[in-house]
This record gives structure tokens, sequence and C-alpha cells, in this order.
């Protein structure tokens, strides 16, 4: 009989090597649905060009072979050999992962502003493409090297500029391989949508779109950039005249500023209008974030505290109206392009981010604009306040007919309980807090607005095989029960949730293993004893950070303090801060022993603040519930010992650090 070898030794650890760890997972690198996002690599490298200011023309084309070519007019990919690699630079940047100009941020760099900084961009390209051909036309020559599934098959070779040829650029012809892809397609409503806004972010660079299948040319060039753009867009989603003529600035920080380094800034136009569809749409260094991320939310707080500031002045609101950051941003439509040098992205394919201080950039460099902006222009400003008042005042009616449809009286709330003041359900929030210590700094640093804390003492109960009628026993999980407002129920009940009391339940702990047994106990609950609150997407895991990364000025760039969820993430933070050239052991680490050792700034800037934190939400996988319920079994039963124990030998290799 064949057994399977369980053997872990030496020969098991195996290395990956240049590309082979994008061959091997390409879904940590790129999206996988279709080719688009490794051709937006090469169009992001010619976009980068142009905003360094020497590239005027972008062309893209879809070859009748299924290939893609992208070119440009810019400096050209340089072409000499590396000092310290020994091979030509432009072969590097194909196949090298980190490897870039765009890491180079001292002394004005080749790209002191640019989308790609993750240094995995057009190699990614590289390695998933069956064919690479590259033209590079610089110093007076024409540079031509060729790759094969990552790898060089025509080394790089310089001749003489054919008769026509261009004097300066880069050409990039790939043909995508259809193993990585689910569809060997790229759709071209988003490449076109794409293209679009570079000509829009890049005012005077033309834009051309070509596909050698049908004939089809179409070509961009906006004169006005984001105006000309929003006011097109508007008009295509029948919004009608706005409520105030279209805010619009552009500003950049300054040398010598204490927080943000010299020529970081926003350039930005926003629209109120009463009816129509809104157009929302944000980019860093010409990158498109779809998911929008604290550039967006800078915009949001800025607008708010200007128009905040501007109806508090004039006593224009109503008695019993509080102003939220929606009222304000609920019929505003915005074309944001935010300058930022080192941006921090989620995820390789960049749709959202997430530096922390871009919130503080943006919102500082808005609002003052426009609060002046309304008071010099007092009339348009009521009128503006007219809107948000109105948006603040449904908002409200809509919350009381929550409230009167719940009011049939609930329990008395736990005592240690600290509720928020808001009654709109969809907002509020209940943070289960590890320890009286960290609930102290979490009710110090939460918006008492729509934030509840809920210390828990110690360990919850195991309560996978606890009986539904004596979990009131335990105090803990009475606390939370009457808390949330839902009674405890079973996969095939209907549960009464109309008095759920908030829409996110966050699990806060510590991020250590305590921490993580902790989070393992809450789930346990909610699967098992409140599965309608998962289902409905209403249960969270918050990720406070483990260690906190103080980096010296450097450049361009001031102080700054870096936080990390784990070792894996700490050891990404000080392999770049090594690539952007801070010298070895100028950073301290400091080390979060628990939630009670930070502040109540520091637990509301990295794990509170919806702007900012990171909060996992908590679903049902694609297993589906039954085998859940087993591997629950498994985990958290009490006569599953013997069988915790083989899968553990079996499988611990395989754990992952990430909760």
């Amino acid at each position: 009989m064949a057994t399977r070898k369980n053997e872990y030794s030496e020969a098991s650890i195996r290395v990956l090597k240049g590309l082979e760890p994008v061959r091997q997972r390409p879904g940590m690198y790129t999206r996988t649905e279709n080719p688009l996002h490794i051709v937006q690599e090469a169009i992001d490298n010619a976009a980068d060009e142009a905003l360094a200011g020497f590239c005027r023309e972008i062309s893209v084309t879809l070859e009748d072979d299924g290939s893609v070519t992208v070119e440009d007019d810019g400096r050209g990919i340089p072409v000499g050999m590396h000092p310290d690699e020994g091979v030509p630079v432009v072969e590097i940047v194909f196949t090298r992962l980190h490897a870039g100009g765009k890491f180079d941020k001292q002394g004005g760099g080749a790209y002191s502003f640019s989308g790609g900084l993750h240094g995995v961009g057009v190699s990614v390209t590289n390695a998933l493409s069956k064919r690479l051909e590259v033209t590079v036309w610089r110093d007076g020559a024409a540079h031509d090297i060729v790759f094969s599934g990552g790898e060089v098959i025509a080394p790089l070779a310089a001749r003489a500029p054919a008769r026509g040829e261009r004097r300066s650029g880069t050409r990039v012809r790939c043909w995508p391989d259809p193993k990585y892809f689910d569809s060997q397609a790229i759709p071209q409503a988003e490449l076109l949508r794409l293209l679009r806004s570079k000509a829009v972010l890049l005012p005077g660079i033309r834009v051309l779109f070509v596909d050698a299948k049908t004939g089809r040319t179409q070509q961009w060039h906006y004169a006005e950039g984001l105006r000309g753009y929003l006011v097109e867009a508007l008009a295509e989603g029948g919004s009608g005249e706005p409520v105030i003529p279209l805010f619009e600035g552009e500003q950049s920080v300054s040398a010598g500023h204490d927080t943000f380094a010299e020529g970081e800034g926003a350039q930005w136009v926003v629209a109120w209008t009463e009816e129509g569809a809104l157009v929302r749409e944000s980019y860093v260094n010409l990158i498109p974030t779809t998911a929008g991320g604290t550039h967006e939310s800078g915009l949001r707080e800025g607008l708010f505290g200007a128009v905040k500031a501007f109806i508090e002045m004039h006593g224009l609101l109503p008695k019993g109206v509080k102003l939220l950051p929606e009222d304000v941003f609920a019929r505003a439509s915005f074309v944001l392009s935010a300058k930022v040098l080192d941006p921090q992205f989620q995820g390789q394919t960049k749709e959202r981010l997430n530096s922390r201080d871009a919130l503080r950039l943006v919102s500082t460099l808005i609002r003052p604009q426009l609060e002046l902006w309304l008071n010099q222009h007092v009339d348009l400003g009521r009128r503006l306040a007219e809107l948000v008042i109105r948006q603040a005042q449904a908002r409200n009616r809509a919350a009381q007919k929550v409230e009167k449809r719940k009011s049939s009286g609930v329990a008395v709330l736990p005592g240690k309980l600290t509720d928020c003041e808001s009654t709109d359900i969809a907002r509020n929030e209940l943070f289960l807090v590890e320890g009286d210590s960290a609930g102290g700094s979490a009710k110090m640093g939460r918006d008492k607005e729509f934030q509840a804390i809920l210390p828990l003492r110690g360990k919850v109960l195991n309560t996978w095989e606890a009986e539904r009628d004596r979990l009131f026993a335990n105090n803990e999980i009475h606390d939370i029960a009457v808390a949330i407002g839902v009674d405890p129920h079973g996969p095939n009940d209907s549960p009464d949730l109309s008095g759920l009391r908030y829409g996110r339940i966050c699990i806060l702990s510590d991020a250590d293993v305590d921490g993580a047994h902790i989070q393992v106990l809450l789930l346990t609950l909610f699967f098992r004893h409140f599965p309608r609150l998962v289902e409905q997407g209403h249960v969270f895991v918050a990720r406070p950070p483990l260690f906190r990364v103080d980096v010296p000025a450097q450049g361009k760039r001031p102080l700054r303090k870096l936080y990390c969820l784990d070792e894996g993430e700490l050891r990404h933070v000080e392999d770049k801060l090594r690539k952007d050239g801070v010298r070895e052991g100028a950073w301290s680490i400091s080390r979060f022993k628990g939630l009670g050792e930070m502040n109540a700034e520091q637990l509301w800037e990295t794990t509170m603040n919806p702007d900012t934190r990171r909060l996992l939400p908590v679903r049902l996988g694609e297993v589906g519930r039954a085998d859940t319920e087993r591997r629950f079994t498994m985990l958290m039963g009490k006569g599953e010992a013997a069988a915790r124990r083989a899968w553990l030998e079996a499988r611990g290799n395989e754990a992952e650090v990430d909760i």
C-alpha cells in the first residue's frame, strides 16, 4: 500500500529565485481575471516618465496576434551596465523583483514621485508573458532585448535607428501567457477609462489607443485637466447644474515643512449636485485608486471641516441637528489627484492607498482653501449649507424611524459598557476589547459619537459545546449578548435582529498568541451561537500593530512613524528602508507588548480610526458551513485532543503567522 510521506527535512525547503515567485503565485502580484493589470504596469512606467516631465505622448496598441504594445517618447530605460550587478540595467528592470528607479528618493532621484514603489511592476509583466520584446531609443541608438517566460532569449543589442524611428523613448510589447489568467481578453472599457485618466491627470499629454484588429483608434488630450473631465462626466450622468461653482485647486508642500516632504500635495475639483449620478475618482501619483483610501478620507475630512466651520460661524445650523462628514459628502462628486513621496498601497494591485500621512496631507491643504472661498462668497456658501443641512435632516429622520421600530425595550445594559451617542445602527460600532487597561485607552481614543467599548476580563468561555440555556451563566458572554441586543440562536433559527444595537461588532485583542486565542474564542461564540450576525456581515476583527518603527528625517522626507502588523511586515519595512537609502540602524523599533501599552492617540490612529485602521470582515469561506463546523469541532471540541495533535503533526508546518 502506498503511504503519504510527511517528512520535513532540509530538502523540504525550496528557494524561489528570480521571477519564480510570480509564476508560482501570480495572484499575490497581480489580478488574474485578465491580463489588463500587467499591461497597466507598462502604462504606469510611461506615465511616470510624463509625470517627471520627460514624455509628451503615450500610445497603447492591441495587436492582431493578441499581444499589446506600450510606447512612450520619454528618456528611455537606461541600457548601460549596472555598477553592482554587472548586467544591463534594462535587463534587471524586467527580470528582478524589487528593482527600479523609483526606490531612489534622495536628492531628487529619477522619480521623486511615482506610482510604482513595490519594485515588482514590469517584472511581473515579463514573468507572466510568453514573450516580451523591449526597444529602447537612447543616446542616439536603438537597443533591443527579447524575453521568453521571464528569461532573456536575445541579449541586449544596439543598432542604428531606422528611418522614421523616434530618438528617445521605450516600447514594450508583451504576449500575456493564457495559463495565468481566467480570460485572455483585455476588457477594453476598463482600459479606455485608464488611458483617459492618464490624459486627464497629465494635462498636455497626448494618449493614443489603437485596436489593430478593428482599426479603431481613439485619442485623448485634455487642456483643462481635472475640471474638463469632471464637467464631461457629470453631463454624461445627468447631474444638472452644480449647487455652487466647481471648487478646484492645486497645492504642494514647500521645503522645510515639519510633517510633509517638499513637493507632496494634491490637485482636486469638487462639485455638489442635487440629482444625477455621482462621479468619484481618485489617483495617487497617476495610479487609479478604485477602492479609495486615506487620500479620499483626507478630502472628506477637509470638506467637512470647512463647511461645518462656515455653518457654525454664520449660525445656520437648526437646533437639534448635528452635522456628520457624510452629510457634506453625500452629494459631492470629485476627481482627486494626490502626489505622495512614498505611498503605501494595499497590495500590489494598488487599488487602495493606506498611507496614514496622506489623510492629514490632503485635509490640511483643502480645508483652508474651501473655508476661505465660502467666506468670500457667503451667498453661495449658504446655498451649499442648505444642501448639507437637508442631508443631515434626512439622515436624522431615517435614524428616528429605526429607533421607533426597535423601541419595545431592551435589558439593562452592562455597567462596564461605554456606549456611543448615535442611534444610527448602520454606523455604530462595538469594540470587544481585551483587558481593562486596553479598554481604558480605547475609551479615551474612540469617537464617542458612534464607537462603544466593552472591556472583557481574561479569556471568554469556550462555547463550542456549551448549551445555549447555560451561556448566560458566564458573565462575559451575558454582557456581550445584552450589549449587542441579540439573543443566542442556531443556524436554522430565525432570530429577531430588530434589537441589534451596532452595525459592526469588532474583536480587538493584542497582536500576540494570547490575543489570537481570544479572537478564536470569540469567533467560536459568534459562529456557534450568533451565526446570523456572521452571515449578515456584522462581525469584524480589528488588527492592531505589533511594532512601531521610528525613522529619522531623510532628504526630503521628515521624521516618520511606521506601524507593522507582524514580524513579516516589519522585515518588509526594514528592507524598504534600506533600499530607500536609510542608514542601517538609524531607525528604532518598538514592540507593543499589548494594547494597554498604546496610548489613546496611537490606538485611534492605527486601529479605531475608520480612515486609517485595518478591519477584517468575518465571512464564511468557500468550503461552506458543514466543513467549517467539522474544523471547529476538531479545533475546539473537548474530546478532540488526539485529532488536534494529528492535525498539527501533519499540517503544522503550513501554518501562517498572519491571523
